[in-house]
């Protein structure tokens, strides 16, 4: 069966032209993690629970199709445990990407911050677009695997590691609020490897992000997974400031990243909610006195307290760690505590 398949030029990459190649229709996207007012369930362990960064509801529609499909002149396979993410492969060049499937009626509202932001060595670009009758196919550079997948087979890291790719998360970080886009709903899952030594993070898409008309951050939105969501998101019924509640998440990420479990858990949303709100964790002793340091200036409570993202980037956990490791550089630019929580040793600390 052929297929028309019509262009566009929402952002400057995509080229023009007509193929008439089988189109991904039958995909379905993967539920993304619940509303914070939905009934959700995050185990403090990061187990495989409703409303966990790694759940995925059930779907009861049409299955999707698993096996390879091709899109004009990309071979498409879905890759297991990334919602709406497939492995491409250009069959002319041999190159290979990964593809984002969204709907015709929101995808150009999805890329919209890859066309204002410029362009990032931590941040995937936008590589190809193809526009079929109800989808689009967004083709973005090849990865090898996203950070809270590996932390699950690593448990923890230890700091100087943990250094090197958290100092890369904050640089795109800082680099988007620069540019006046908050990305909202960040996570470990969000960035990927591009190596395949594991040692170069890139932010996996901008899809999620919320682009600013002038200086104010003001926002009103609620969507985001339980364990990674700010105090000020659970308390305000208003409004509140998408870059500080950015920097919340980056404080739960470099904990985890550090000490290998969310620094507030429990498999009830609401006693979850509750811990969040009070804003208590425990740093273990094993932490440096310079981790410590800057989960305690990230992790607060007051919004206004925190640092921003280009003030992490300038803390001197990063010097202290670059200095007693060995490994080379591969980037350039008072809360209240509750007993440590111990895990045994057939619990999986990871969702």
């Amino acid at each position: 069966m052929s297929m028309n398949v019509q262009w566009t030029t929402p952002v400057p990459c995509i080229r023009t032209g007509r193929c008439r190649y089988k189109r991904l229709d039958s995909e379905e996207p993967v539920s993304k993690c619940a509303r914070l007012s939905e009934p959700s369930s995050d185990a403090g362990f990061l187990n495989i629970s409703p409303g966990s960064p790694v759940y995925t509801a059930p779907f009861n529609g049409t299955p999707a199709h698993q096996g390879p499909s091709r899109i004009c002149q990309y071979l498409l396979l879905p890759v297991a445990e990334r919602g709406g993410v497939h492995s491409a492969l250009n069959i002319h060049t041999g190159e290979e990407y990964v593809c984002k499937v969204f709907a015709m009626a929101t995808y150009q509202e999805k890329i919209r911050a890859h066309g204002v932001l410029s362009a990032h060595t931590n941040i995937s670009h936008v590589k190809d677009i193809v526009l079929g009758d109800q989808k689009a196919y967004v083709f973005l550079e090849k990865d090898y695997g996203d950070v809270h997948t590996f932390l699950k087979s690593c448990k923890r890291l230890g700091e100087e590691r943990a250094s090197r790719l958290f100092r890369q998360v904050v640089t795109a970080v800082a680099h988007c609020h620069r540019a006046g886009i908050v990305l909202g709903d960040l996570k470990l899952r969000k960035f990927v490897f591009s190596d395949e030594k594991r040692t170069h993070l890139k932010l996996e898409s901008l899809e999620d992000s919320h682009v600013l008309e002038g200086n104010d951050d003001s926002m009103t939105d609620k969507h985001g997974c339980p364990a990674y969501v700010s105090p000020e998101i659970l308390n305000s019924s208003g409004s509140y400031s998408g870059k500080q509640a950015d920097v919340w998440s980056l404080g739960i990420m470099l904990y985890t990243l550090l000490v290998g479990r969310y620094p507030f858990h429990d498999s009830d949303p609401s006693a979850l909610f509750s811990k969040i709100r009070k804003g208590q964790y425990c740093l273990p002793d094993s932490l440096s006195p310079q981790a410590r340091c800057l989960l305690r200036s990230i992790l607060r409570k007051e919004p206004t307290e925190r640092l921003t993202a280009a003030e992490i980037l300038i803390h001197p956990w990063f010097h202290t760690t670059q200095e007693t490791g060995s490994a080379e550089q591969e980037v350039g630019s008072t809360d209240q505590t509750v007993p440590t929580l111990s895990l045994e040793e057939d619990e999986s600390p990871f969702c």
